[in-house]
């Protein structure tokens, strides 16, 4: 068994790497029910969001660069290209790198709670299609459990930011008080609203909301008190925005060179402000030579996150202690793990046998009332037992020591047909 992650994040790779992994979960699922197709990769899991594209994947020993190949059939080649801006973690260390991105420490904002929300769906999605097994199971659930014991016995979320807040932050500080400013939201889903939400905590009045379905931004503008705009118009309520925030899903540019240049012109020169929130990115980073036009990217809010950082050292120094616990504890269940198959194969053999012979003795007693077969079946299940608690306290007591191999090859030579 080799367990790893194979992956990039915003801390290894700038946006547009990042981008090219960015996966939907359509693309996701249907590589998943094709693992059969990949020799030795037994479970996946795979995490994308837009700060990380991560790949777990439990292999045969040898064969673990089928991880790769999945992985660049899922991104549609290119993997070598972008190898140094790639990081594995193996074993041990790939258990330690999950929990802290579940307790969010590896997080561009460190204490957000979205990205164990986002742990969960990638499990959920892997879990839904057989994608993984025991080691998987176990690892993610572990996991799961880490980001909550982090988040409720550490300070770490309190009044924490998220990259919604963050970008909000960013406007205000780049155009100065909010609470005369218009402006126009690319996108209505979950990170879209959270931003519309920090807006009018702002001050902001007014909001225009654009999406490919306008019945989706007529509900979040209606929740927030904005403004549904079609998507195909929705620049021209640009004309008199003070600034342009876009979080959408799209696989390419919503916002292109030549329809930034119309609306320049229509604005005579009035500067405008770009926020782009999304991976892939919404905004054709060419917008940014345009004269009047600032563009800032997900990358950018780094320098508005830093004090985020500093004020939770000490929360972090705490989660840190919570997830060597939880590392340790999860080692230590792995070393038992892999004599599962063996104890349950001897203990398939062992009933096999007892079954064999009860239903052969309990034809040759005559008045073997219900009660009787209720007590043979009591004592031989007994028997079994105990005839095998011995032989497997040995076994799991030589998990990770030096008597693990004799002690595993001798349980399979003495029990063999």
């Amino acid at each position: 068994m080799h367990l790893s992650v194979l992956g990039l994040n915003y801390k290894s790779a700038p946006i547009e790497v990042r981008e090219k992994f960015s996966v939907g979960s359509h693309s996701i699922r249907r590589g998943l029910k094709n693992l059969s197709d990949y020799d030795g990769l037994n479970e996946v899991v795979v995490l994308s969001t837009c700060n990380r594209s991560e790949i777990y994947s439990v292999t045969a020993d040898g064969l673990k660069d089928s991880a790769r190949q999945f992985l660049n059939d899922l991104i549609g080649g290119g993997v070598e290209e972008v190898e140094s801006f790639l990081y594995e973690f193996e074993g041990e260390n790939c258990i330690r790198h999950l929990f802290e991105v579940s307790a969010s420490l590896d997080s561009l904002v460190i204490g957000e709670g979205q990205i164990l929300s986002q742990v969960k769906a990638a499990y959920s999605m892997a879990k839904s299609v057989d994608a993984t097994g025991t080691i998987l199971n176990t690892l993610f659930h572990k996991a799961i459990t880490v980001g909550k014991t982090v988040r409720t016995e550490t300070k770490i979320a309190y009044n924490s930011v998220s990259v919604s807040s963050a970008a909000v932050d960013l406007a205000a500080e780049k155009s100065g008080t909010l609470t005369d400013k218009k402006v126009l939201l690319f996108g209505a889903g979950k990170m879209a609203f959270l931003t519309a939400q920090h807006l009018k905590d702002n001050g902001v009045k007014k909001i225009f909301v654009a999406n490919h379905h306008i019945e989706r931004a007529e509900e979040m503008a209606k929740k927030i008190g904005g403004e549904a705009v079609d998507w195909e118009d929705a620049l021209f309520f640009a004309d008199n925005a003070d600034i342009i925030i876009t979080s959408t899903g799209a696989p390419h540019y919503v916002v292109k060179f030549w329809q930034t240049q119309q609306l320049m012109t229509r604005r005579a020169g009035r500067e405008i402000i770009f926020i782009d929130i999304a991976v892939p990115r919404d905004v054709d980073p060419e917008v940014a030579k345009i004269k009047g036009v600032t563009l800032y990217n997900i990358d950018d809010l780094e320098s508005v996150v830093e004090s985020n950082k500093k004020s939770r050292l000490e929360e972090a120094k705490d989660a840190e202690k919570i997830i060597e616990e939880f590392v340790s504890a999860t080692m230590t269940r792995f070393k038992y793990l892999k004599f599962q198959p063996l104890m349950a194969d001897l203990s398939d053999r062992a009933e096999k046998i007892r079954q064999r012979e009860l239903k052969r003795i309990s034809g040759k007693i005559s008045n073997f009332t219900d009660e009787d077969k209720k007590l043979v079946e009591q004592m031989t299940k007994m028997i079994v037992r105990k005839l095998l608690r011995l032989p497997m306290m040995k076994l799991n007591a030589s998990a990770g020591t030096t008597q693990e191999k004799f002690y595993t090859e001798a349980v399979r030579a003495l029990f063999a047909d």
